[in-house]
């Protein structure tokens, strides 16, 4: 008799908001989106109406990179990683193959 248990992937949702995005991910979304908010509240020299418009037209792009992430990371991460290798890349040159005397020794 076979005891095998398989465990499905989506077992446990620890950690995650709604089931779906990490709390790293919305907290970072907050970050961007509460000081944008406020700017274009303060700001726009249009009505409600329009000053909604605007603070959603900016708001739901940002928000949506920030609470996906890239690549399986939050935001900040990704940026993290992609200035560092920035930084650190080089450039790969092909000189050709230096042609090495063979000595014999005797």
């Amino acid at each position: 008799m076979d005891n095998t248990c398989l465990i499905p992937t989506n077992f446990t949702d620890a950690g995650r908001l709604f089931g779906m995005f990490p709390i790293r991910n919305a907290v970072e979304c907050g970050i961007l989106l509460i000081p944008l908010m406020g700017l274009v509240f303060s700001v726009s020299p249009f009505g409600l109406t329009g000053t909604l418009i605007i603070a959603l037209a900016l708001g739901i792009p940002i928000g949506g990179f920030a609470i996906a992430g890239i690549h399986d990371h939050s935001l900040f991460t990704f940026l993290r990683l992609y200035l560092r290798f920035r930084r650190a890349r080089g450039v790969a040159v092909y000189r050709g193959e230096k042609i090495r005397k063979q000595v014999k020794i005797s």
